[in-house]
C-alpha cells in the first residue's frame, strides 16, 4: 500500500445555508478541530496526504485549516454548484498529475476513519477500478442502493427509480469513492447532466465503468462514517460520536474513566495509561496527561502539561503554559497560567498561580496569589524549593522567593526574600490622590514609543 501514491479530493466548496453562520460550514468545530481539519487527518492516516480542496465560501480560511494537518494541498475553486461530479473535476490539474489511487471524499464528513479509507486502497491495489463505499442504516428509506451482482457492484440505484425488490437491500451509497488513478479523469470526464436536475453526478462513474468493462466494487463501512454535517443538530450529534469513540479508545487503552459520558476531550487530548479521570472533566486543545496522574471532577484544562502522579482538582483549572511535574498537587478552586509546578510541589487550594515557576516540594498556602499583572505587564514570580507560603498571601511581580524561605499568612511581598529566611509584611495602607492617572498616561506614552519602534 505503501508503494502506492494516493490522492485525496475534499469536496468542501458547499455554502452550508442550513448552518445559519457566517462561518463556512466544514470550519465548524468538532473536538476544537475543524470539520475539514477531520477528514484531512483521516485521509493523510491512510495516505492521501497530497490532497486537492476544492473550496467555495471562505476559501482562504477553509485552505488554512487543511494545512494545519498536511502541508501538501493544491486549492481550487468551485464557481458553479453543478453537482458532486462538477466538483471533483475543478481538481482536474492534480487528477491529470498521474496518482495510483485517488479518493474522493466530502469536506463535510468529520467522521471518516481512516480504516475505511485504507480498505477502499486496498480493493484498488487488489485490481478494482472504482470503489463505491456503503453503509448500512437502520432504516435505509431515502437512501440510493447499492445493487450487486457476482461480486460486482453493477449499479446505484436511487430509491426512487427502485424497484419493490431493490428497496429491500440494506447496503446504501455513502457518497464516497476511490477511482484508479489512470482512469480517473477519463470516467470523470464521460459524466453528463442529462438529467432532470442537469447536475453531473459522481455516481454516474458506475454505469459507464461498468460498460467499458472495468471492475466495480462496493465495501461496506460503519454509518458513522458518512454522517455529512448539515445543521447545529448534526453537528451535536456527530460530537457526540466523535467523543464515544475518543473516550473508548481511552479506556481500551489503560485510562480509568469514573463516568466516561461526562468527560470531554480535544482532539489532540494524550492520556497516558494508568491515569485516572472522575466525572466532569473538560479537555481543551493541547494538554497532555503522563501515567498514573488522577484528575478530580469538575476540571477544565487547555494547553497544559500534567505529569505522572500528579493530583488535580477537584474544581482545577489549567490555563495555557501550565506544567505540572510529577507528583504535584493543585488542588481545588485553583488556577495556573503559564507557570511551572515543580516535583512534589502542593498549590491545595483557593489560588491563583500565574506566571510562575514553584520549585520542588514547595507547599502554597489557601489564598495565595501571584500578582503577575500591573494593568499593562506580566511579570515573572519564582518560588525556590521547599519553600512554604502561609495563607491569604500576595507576591507582587516581579519577585523572588529563595529555597526553604518561609513566608508569614497575610503578608504582601514586594521584594525578594533570601533563601532560608523569615518574610512578613503586613503594609498600613497609603493613598496617593491622583498617581492612578499619572501611571495610565506613563503606561501609554511607553506603548506608543514601543509601537513606534
Amino acid at each position: 500500500m505503501t508503494s502506492r501514491s494516493c490522492l485525496t479530493v475534499i469536496l468542501a466548496a458547499g455554502e452550508g445555508t442550513r448552518m445559519k453562520s457566517e462561518l463556512p460550514k466544514v470550519l465548524h468545530m468538532i473536538a476544537g478541530l475543524p470539520i475539514v481539519a477531520h477528514v484531512a487527518k483521516a485521509v493523510t492516516g491512510a495516505g492521501g496526504s497530497d490532497i486537492a480542496l476544492v473550496v467555495g465560501k471562505g476559501a482562504e480560511k477553509v485552505e488554512a485549516a487543511v494545512r494545519t494537518i498536511a502541508p501538501h494541498v493544491s486549492v481550487h475553486e468551485q464557481t458553479e454548484r453543478l453537482g458532486t461530479a462538477h466538483a471533483a473535476l475543478a481538481a482536474r490539474d492534480a487528477i491529470a498529475r498521474g496518482y495510483d489511487d485517488v479518493l474522493v471524499v466530502f469536506g463535510d464528513t468529520p467522521l471518516i476513519e481512516t480504516a475505511a479509507l485504507a480498505q477502499a486502497r486496498a480493493r484498488l491495489a487488489d485490481g478494482a477500478d472504482v470503489v463505491v463505499m456503503g453503509f448500512r442504516p437502520a432504516v435505509p428509506n431515502g437512501y440510493g442502493r447499492l445493487i450487486e451482482k457476482d461480486g460486482r457492484l453493477v449499479a446505484i440505484r436511487e430509491e426512487k427509480d427502485a424497484s419493490a425488490e431493490e428497496k429491500q437491500i440494506g447496503l446504501c451509497n455513502g457518497g464516497l469513492m476511490a477511482l484508479r488513478g489512470k482512469s480517473a479523469l477519463s470516467l470523470l470526464d464521460r459524466i453528463t447532466n442529462n438529467n432532470a436536475n442537469g447536475e453531473y453526478y459522481l455516481t454516474d462513474v458506475v454505469e459507464i465503468a461498468n460498460a467499458g468493462g472495468q471492475n466495480v466494487v462496493a465495501i461496506e463501512i460503519s454509518p458513522d462514517n458518512v454522517i455529512g454535517i448539515n445543521t447545529r443538530a448534526e453537528l451535536a450529534e456527530a460530537e457526540a460520536i466523535w467523543q464515544n469513540r475518543k473516550r473508548r479508545d481511552m479506556m481500551m487503552a489503560g485510562v480509568t474513566m469514573h463516568a466516561p459520558e461526562t468527560v470531554f476531550f480535544s482532539h489532540d487530548t494524550l492520556v497516558e495509561s494508568d491515569a485516572i479521570l472522575e466525572p466532569n472533566i473538560v479537555f481543551g486543545p493541547g494538554v497532555t496527561v503522563a501515567r498514573g496522574a488522577v484528575i478530580h471532577a469538575f476540571c477544565y484544562f487547555e494547553g497544559a502539561k500534567i505529569g505522572a502522579n500528579a493530583n488535580v482538582g477537584p474544581f482545577a483549572r489549567l490555563r495555557p503554559g501550565a506544567d505540572l511535574a510529577e507528583k504535584s498537587k493543585v488542588g481545588n478552586f485553583v488556577e495556573v497560567k503559564n507557570a511551572v509546578v515543580g516535583i512534589g510541589a502542593k498549590v491545595n487550594h483557593l489560588t491563583y498561580i500565574g506566571d510562575a515557576t514553584i520549585g520542588a516540594a514547595a507547599n502554597i498556602g489557601a489564598g495565595a496569589i501571584t500578582c503577575n499583572y500591573d494593568g499593562y505587564n506580566k511579570h515573572l514570580t519564582e518560588i525556590g524549593a521547599n519553600v512554604f507560603v502561609g495563607s491569604n498571601t500576595s507576591l507582587v511581580a516581579p519577585v523572588k522567593i529563595g529555597d526553604n524561605a518561609y513566608v508569614a499568612s497575610g503578608s504582601v511581598i514586594t521584594a525578594n526574600v533570601p533563601a532560608d529566611a523569615l518574610a512578613f509584611g503586613r503594609a498600613r495602607q497609603e493613598i496617593k490622590e491622583g498617581r492612578a492617572i499619572e501611571l495610565r498616561a506613563r503606561y501609554a506614552a511607553a506603548k506608543l514609543a514601543k509601537k513606534a519602534d
